[in-house]
């Protein structure tokens, strides 16, 4: 019995120390916490130190790096910058001699040309101011002309009256028309082939008559155009019936003119079939084909041709046509004479020919002969040097 109180005791005294050995753990236990927490937090401020250190180091060789990697880049874009100078400037002054030399010449050419074109340009200049001075000097003289001219047309212009005063009567108008025939006939027909005032066997006296050879024969030309009748007609002051009257008298009086030509100038054996009525005006010529046909049947019936100045050129040609034509056919003769006697000298000429011919021939082969010969000679004296030097070189030997 008296055990169990001792056992109770120590029971007690196990439990005791048990919570207090419990409370020391959970001291300890709260410090080492404690220590944990702060040795954590202290862990965590030295990671984020250590991070931040390393990030800065980091930070700081990237720079670093970064730096390096730039100068490095820097400097080979200096290089290779240097290099292209170095290469263009090189480059430059080749391109620049050869381009200084492409400029020499250039300006060498092109300086040679304006130079060329400069004295074209002045010799055009001068001869243009020539013949500018030339065509002043003319102009000047032809002006002196022309004043002198229109000092003698105003003098004139007193004196002169008007045509239709100096045609007043048939004479006048006659002589008119004779004038203007003879100067047209005298530029187109020689002398000996025309008459003018010409008498016929029915002692006529024809204006003119042409001397053709047949079969068209001498062809009397009539130049005394009733003009009178046209003049009035002309007038415009004249009343329609005027008109009217004055264009039947003037279809009368070219009836009777054409029939009077026809009567006195159309001679058998001694003119041609035909005659010709030479009207001066063209205006005239033009009013009869356009209002008077009737005239132009009656003028072809009696084989009367009407011409005017124009027309009457065309006439002249074709017959001085036909002069030229006889007077050709006239000297048939003498050219085929000529070509008879070219003939028989062209026959002489081909026979000598011929005989020249063969004595070339022969002269030829002669040449050829002898051109043989002369090559036969020289070979022989070249076989003689050959044989005079082979002994002269076995003397030696």
């Amino acid at each position: 019995m008296t055990d169990l109180p001792i056992l109770a005791i120590i029971y007690g005294a196990g439990i005791v120390l048990q919570l207090g050995l419990l409370l020391f753990l959970l001291r300890r236990y709260d410090t080492f916490q404690q220590t944990l927490t702060t040795q954590f937090q202290q862990l965590h401020m030295d990671l984020q130190q250590a991070q931040q250190t390393s990030q800065q180091t980091i930070y700081e060789k990237i720079a670093q790096g970064q730096l390096t990697t730039q100068q490095l880049i820097t400097e080979t874009v200096q290089r290779q910058m240097t290099d292209v100078r170095e290469q263009m400037n090189h480059s430059f002054k080749q391109h620049a001699g050869s381009l200084s030399a492409h400029l020499q010449t250039l300006t060498e050419e092109i300086r040679n040309h304006l130079h060329s074109l400069t004295q074209q340009v002045n010799h055009r200049l001068t001869e243009g101011f020539e013949k500018t001075s030339s065509t002043f000097t003319d102009v000047i003289q032809r002006l002196t002309i022309i004043d002198e001219a229109q000092k003698k047309i105003t003098e004139l212009s007193s004196h002169v009256v008007s045509l239709q005063d100096v045609l007043a009567d048939k004479r006048s108008r006659g002589a008119f028309g004779e004038v203007q025939l003879s100067t047209l006939i005298a530029n187109m027909i020689p002398a000996h082939h025309y008459s003018m005032q010409y008498t016929l066997s029915n002692q006529k006296r024809a204006d003119c008559i042409l001397f053709l050879p047949e079969p068209t024969g001498n062809v009397v030309i009539d130049a005394k155009f009733p003009l009178e009748t046209y003049q009035k007609l002309m007038n415009t002051e004249a009343s329609s019936a005027e008109k009217k009257s004055l264009q039947q008298q003037f279809r009368q009086d070219l009836q009777k003119h054409i029939k009077d030509i026809a009567e006195k100038y159309i001679i058998p054996n001694e003119t041609a079939d035909g005659a010709v009525m030479f009207i001066p005006a063209e205006a005239i010529f033009a009013e009869i084909h356009a209002n008077y046909p009737e005239i132009i049947t009656l003028s072809q019936r009696l084989k009367v041709w009407l011409v005017s100045p124009s027309t009457l050129m065309a006439v002249l040609t074709t017959a001085r046509a036909v002069l030229k034509d006889d007077i050709t056919r006239k000297q048939v003769h003498i050219i085929q004479k000529h070509l008879q006697a070219l003939a028989d000298d062209f026959q002489r000429f081909e026979k000598r020919m011929d005989k020249l011919s063969k004595h070339i021939d022969l002269a030829h082969q002669d040449a050829t002969e002898v051109n043989t010969s002369a090559k036969k000679i020289t070979q022989r004296f070249q076989k003689i040097e050959s044989v005079e030097i082979g002994l002269e070189d076995k003397s030696l030997a």
